[in-house]
């Protein structure tokens, strides 16, 4: 499928999605409300046959915090970038794509670990890189540390 087409018959099944074309690979953006169902549609729909989630991360806006995730479906060979914003800062949570890409599940620890987001329904939400004991969210942009050189 062309982006084009990725992008009407997407937009047909979640209206609320936003797109960005400027790039090579098509962005899609969705909504917090609609994710899970709109990554299960890019999974199992044969139109679409996202097999593939090759990466999973966030990024810290200071005001909101967006989830990024990259996927590709291995027997079609097209790309997508799929983007969910999340706005409470202070208790960040998003439904976990885990139980649709085995590949995410260590992806969202790490993201759990290091930005302190919680993926609802995760099978095992629990640190991945730091202790227990750790404090804070490192790749947070409100994380301070003892140790951090300012520039």
């Amino acid at each position: 499928m062309t982006n084009e087409e990725i992008k009407n018959s997407f937009s047909a099944l979640f209206p609320a999605a936003t797109y960005d074309e400027s790039g090579e690979i098509l962005n899609i953006a969705v909504p917090i409300a609609d994710i899970a169902a709109a990554m299960k549609a890019l999974r199992f729909n044969k139109e679409y046959s996202f097999d593939y989630l090759f990466c999973l991360t966030c990024i810290d806006w200071k005001t909101h915090l967006m989830m990024v995730y990259h996927l590709r479906s291995m027997s079609l060979k097209h790309d997508i970038v799929v983007k969910c914003r999340i706005d409470n800062v202070d208790k960040p949570e998003i439904e976990t794509v885990c139980n649709i890409w085995q590949t995410a599940n260590f992806h969202e620890r790490e993201v759990f670990d290091l930005f302190g987001v919680n993926f609802l329904k995760h099978p095992d939400m629990r640190r991945i890189l730091l202790d227990d004991q750790w404090e804070g969210y490192p790749l947070r942009k409100n994380y301070v540390d003892e140790n951090m050189i300012e520039i």
